[in-house]
């Protein structure tokens, strides 16, 4: 298993990056590979990404998700994977977002990929682009979702 840990400060105030993150069908306008997010239901997504010529599709589910603070996922087929983003208030217009992601690379230039850091600075640019992304909205999100997921077992 393999794990990513990246961040980025954002110029938008903390309810914004996050009803910005809860918008997963525009994740491709910023994460590089990600081609469709379905929006299944409150919890669950559809995934079709193409990375380095490998097309996939996956199922996710949202595990956790309490708002302004964190959204938790795991993949429920195909990939094995699962994240978390933590919204963290630096002060009322600036936000810290941080992703950590476990995988299991799958093959021998996934595993090659991970060992080199490759999957880290994919995560590191989208987390980039994301920020370009809502602070050239002029700090308006696309859209929000306020609703909780309690982590199970609580």
């Amino acid at each position: 298993m393999s794990t990513v840990t990246e961040s980025v400060d954002v110029d938008v105030p903390v309810r914004t990056a996050y009803n910005q993150w809860t918008q997963f069908e525009e994740f491709p306008r910023f994460m590089d590979g990600v081609q469709e997010i379905r929006q299944l239901d409150e919890t669950h997504l559809h995934w079709k990404t193409e990375i380095a010529g490998v097309k996939r599709e996956f199922n996710a589910e949202i595990t956790e998700q309490l708002p302004d603070e964190r959204v938790a996922w795991k993949a429920t087929d195909g990939e094995k994977q699962a994240g978390v983003v933590t919204f963290h208030r630096l002060d009322d217009t600036h936000t810290r977002l941080t992703v950590q992601m476990d995988f299991e690379p799958d093959g021998i230039v996934e595993k090659t990929g991970a060992a080199l850091g490759v999957v880290d600075h994919r995560v590191k640019g989208d987390l980039r682009r994301f920020k370009e992304f809502i602070e050239d909205r002029d700090g308006t999100e696309t859209g929000e979702w306020r609703g909780q997921v309690d982590r199970p077992g609580i």
